[in-house]
C-alpha cells in the first residue's frame, strides 16, 4: 500500500473517530438533561399543586363548599403534561424526540403555572428560565419548539381567555406578539450559544481522536521495536 494511501486511511478512521466521541459525549449530555428534567416536571407538578391549595383553595356558593377548579387543573392538567414526556425520559433518555417533548411540555407549564397565578407578570419569568434550562440540551432545534408553544399559547389564550395569561380582560390583541418578541429575542442568543458549544465539543473530539491515534501508532511502533531487538538477542 502506497504511502498516501495508508495516509489517507489513517486520516478517515480519525474522522469516525472524532465523530464517535462528539455524538457520545452529546448523548450523554441530552441523557442527563432528560433525566434532569423528569425531576422538574415532577417537581414542577408538586408545585402547582402546593400554589393552587393556598392561593384557592375552596369555593363558597352558599352553604355549599367546592373544591376550586384551579387545585382539578394543577392535578389532572399537570399530571397529563407530565405522563408522556416523563416516560420518554426514562425509557428513551437521548433520543431527539425525547427533548422535543419535553420542550413542548416545559412550556406548557409556563402557561398553567401562569394561569395558576392569575396572569402575574413575574411568573412569566419561568418562560425565560425554562428556555435557559432547555439550552442544556446544546440543539437549538429544541429552543424552536418550545418558542412555537409559547407564540401558541400567548395567541389562542390571549384570544379566548386573555385574563388567564396577561390578567386583564381587554388587552390590545397584539400583546402576543410583544411576549413573543422577547422570548425570540432570547432564544436568539441561546441558539448561538448552543452552536458555540457544538463547535467546541467537535474540537475537542477531534483532538481526542488525533492523541488516541498517536497513542496507539506509538504503542505499535514500541511493540515493533521489541519484536526486532528480541529477534536480534
Amino acid at each position: 500500500m502506497k504511502t498516501e494511501e495508508r495516509a489517507d486511511l489513517a486520516a478517515q478512521a480519525i474522522v469516525r473517530r472524532a465523530e464517535e466521541r462528539f455524538r457520545a459525549h452529546w448523548m450523554e449530555i441530552a441523557t442527563w438533561t432528560d433525566r434532569f428534567f423528569a425531576k422538574l416536571l415532577v417537581g414542577q407538578w408538586l408545585f402547582a399543586i402546593a400554589i393552587a391549595l393556598l392561593v384557592s383553595p375552596y369555593a363558597w356558593e352558599g352553604k355549599t363548599r367546592t373544591v376550586h377548579v384551579h387545585v382539578w387543573f394543577a392535578i389532572f392538567l399537570g399530571a397529563a403534561i407530565n405522563a408522556f414526556p416523563v416516560a420518554l425520559a426514562v425509557r428513551r433518555p437521548g433520543w431527539v424526540v425525547t427533548r422535543h417533548v419535553i420542550a413542548a411540555a416545559q412550556m406548557l407549564w409556563s402557561a398553567l403555572l401562569i394561569h395558576l397565578t392569575g396572569g402575574r407578570i413575574e411568573t412569566h419569568f419561568h418562560v425565560f428560565g425554562s428556555l435557559g434550562i432547555l439550552a442544556f440540551y446544546r440543539d437549538w432545534p429544541v429552543l424552536v419548539t418550545a418558542t412555537l408553544m409559547v407564540v401558541a399559547d400567548h395567541l389562542i389564550r390571549g384570544l379566548f381567555w386573555p385574563e388567564s395569561v396577561y390578567g386583564i380582560a381587554s388587552p390590545e390583541w397584539w400583546r402576543f406578539l410583544e411576549h413573543a418578541f422577547w422570548v425570540l429575542f432570547s432564544v436568539v442568543f441561546l441558539a448561538m450559544s448552543c452552536l458555540r458549544a457544538l463547535k467546541e465539543m467537535r474540537m475537542m473530539a477531534e483532538r481526542g481522536a488525533h492523541i488516541e491515534a498517536l497513542s496507539e501508532s506509538e504503542w505499535r511502533r514500541s511493540s515493533v521495536l521489541e519484536r526486532v531487538e528480541k529477534v536480534s538477542a
